[in-house]
């Protein structure tokens, strides 16, 4: 299998943190995983990633300052992968110049072609053509009905093992029956997840 590049992957959750390195390493992709951010920046250090792909809440070291040494030390450009996407979230992300921005749940089918696109992009050779993958580019992260709609899709498609296709059908047969908007059927989704994701809410 062709390498396609070499690829940081760090999530403190270690089932997602498999799912990546799998996924990524049989799309073609040299993956050096980390589950804490002291690891991943000693292993950015080492091994000079062409991209890393970054969760954002973790113990330790977030995201975020993982992103900052990045940036600043080692120049290696970066994507964060979070199931955050409020607004002071949002502006940390443009504020730090990820390359992307994408919202979980997502499948690996999803991820690899947006890695694809940002290592592309990175190396000068533009998007890609075909269908655009699944996830919210920084520089699109002004358009909240875009990134609400983005958001309950992929809810639908992680509770439901559904397709993206499957998925957005679904919201919109339940948008058509209770005469909402698409969008507006998304926001009440997404706010349903974010209630019952607080602490002490009922599992």
């Amino acid at each position: 299998m062709s390498n396609k590049g070499k690829i940081l992957v760090v999530d403190d959750d270690r089932l997602v943190l498999a799912t990546l390195t799998h996924g990524l390493t049989q799309a073609g992709y040299e993956v050096i995983d980390a589950d804490n951010g002291d690891d991943a920046i000693l292993l950015a250090r080492e091994h000079r990633p062409e991209l890393a792909l970054l969760d954002i809440r973790m113990e330790g070291l977030s995201g975020f300052d993982v992103a900052a040494y990045l940036r600043e030390h080692l120049q290696i450009p970066f994507m964060f992968l979070s199931a955050f996407a409020d607004a002071d979230t949002e502006t940390q992300v443009k504020a730090l110049g990820a390359v992307a921005y994408l919202v979980k749940p997502l499948d690996i089918n999803q991820i690899v072609p947006a890695v694809d696109t940002a290592i592309a992009n990175l190396r000068g050779r533009g998007p890609r053509t075909g269908p655009a993958p699944v996830f919210a580019p920084a520089s699109q992260l002004g358009d909240p009905s875009l990134q609400v709609v983005s958001i309950a899709v992929g809810v639908l498609m992680h509770r439901y093992s559904l397709s993206r296709g499957d998925a957005l059908a679904r919201l919109q047969r339940l948008s058509d029956d209770e005469s909402r908007s698409l969008e507006q059927q998304a926001l009440r989704l997404v706010e349903a997840v974010e209630l019952l994701a607080l602490p002490g809410a009922p599992r």
